[in-house]
């Protein structure tokens, strides 16, 4: 992520500050400018306080983002709400990269058979699996427990578990369904073949969590369950890697004495101009920041930030996931 300043006195603000806490000055982000604003005389969305939504409409009642949720939970559900501010927090900055990278963002109400839509919904009362579904991204609320969400993780022996990677991966299917379907051959060669059954392939991956093998050719353990899978996987981690990577250019980090960058240049966009090649940059910058990043992690007595490798293979399918991203971006005019 870009960094932004406050609009009065300069100092830098985090994405989610709705004021500044040097001045006081209130602040909203204005997708249309990808900027940091005064609230002055703006309208405001009208989930300021049932989502934390810092976001400026444009004579709206609710902003692009939040637009986009077409289910959520009931005002008396209490603890839902809090997980559904979380969740809200997280498909914020999701929007922002998409929108950042220029991918297409269609909702429903422009497009009620393809379009997006997003149903957070808590399992208090009944269960609820999260996925998608033509379009419809749902999530289990339960997962903004920090908690649950951590018990589940260790329970599936997974590495990673977050909301923000929640969103990616699940979003990651919709653009399969927009950007690949029509002409699958060349994802057929490099991911395999999506017309396998697919309840037969999670059948036999959860039956088997001990599998072995899987990291010469997946990015991780789920990815090796279907076609499908793997190619969300790869999107969500094109776009963890894309965004940190950015936020650290942003910010002037340095590794050993080596700026981050993106890509060769000084500009911190998500896409350059020339994107020929552009992944062989980036994991080239991505190897030691993660590495880096892991260790400042260990240092504090945490697990790695990033704990996957990224094989041969791997390094293959993100750049068929980084030219699709590019061949589709619409242009900028900002």
């Amino acid at each position: 992520m870009r960094t932004f300043t406050c609009p009065h006195c300069a100092n830098l603000l985090f994405f989610e500050n709705s004021a500044c806490v040097v001045c006081g000055t209130g602040v909203g982000y204005d997708r249309a400018t990808r900027s940091m604003v005064r609230t002055t005389g703006r309208d405001r969305c009208a989930n300021a306080e049932l989502a934390g939504c810092n976001w400026i409409t444009a004579g709206h009642p609710l902003c692009g983002c939040c637009e986009l949720t077409r289910t959520r939970p009931a005002d008396a559900d209490v603890d839902a709400l809090e997980a559904f501010r979380a969740a809200e927090t997280a498909k914020r900055r999701l929007l922002y990269q998409l929108d950042d990278l220029g991918l297409p963002v269609t909702p429903r109400t422009a497009d009620p058979e393809h379009g997006l839509a997003f149903d957070l919904l808590s399992s208090t009362d009944r269960p609820v699996t999260t996925g998608h579904a033509g379009g419809v991204i749902t999530l289990d609320l339960a997962e903004g427990d920090d908690g649950f969400r951590e018990g589940l993780r260790a329970r599936l022996a997974e590495p990673y578990r977050t909301l923000l990677g929640h969103f990616r991966h699940e979003i990651g299917h919709w653009y399969w369904d927009r950007l690949i379907a029509g002409a699958p051959e060349a994802f057929r060669r490099l991911f395999g073949d999506e017309r396998a059954d697919y309840q037969q392939a999670l059948a036999e991956h959860y039956g088997d969590t001990a599998a072995t093998g899987w990291a010469e050719n997946h990015v991780s353990h789920y990815a090796a369950a279907h076609p499908w899978e793997d190619w969300a996987e790869t999107f969500a981690h094109l776009l963890h890697i894309r965004d940190t990577v950015q936020t650290a250019a942003a910010l002037g980090v340095l590794v050993a004495g080596t700026p981050i960058a993106p890509h060769p240049g000084s500009r911190v966009d998500a896409v350059p101009e020339d994107h020929t090649d552009d992944v062989d940059d980036l994991i080239a910058t991505w190897t030691p920041l993660s590495r880096a990043l892991n260790q400042l992690n260990r240092s504090m007595g945490k697990d790695d930030l990033y704990p996957f490798a990224l094989s041969p293979v791997v390094q293959e399918k993100l750049r068929f996931a980084d030219e699709t991203v590019a061949a589709a971006a619409l242009p900028s005019d900002v």
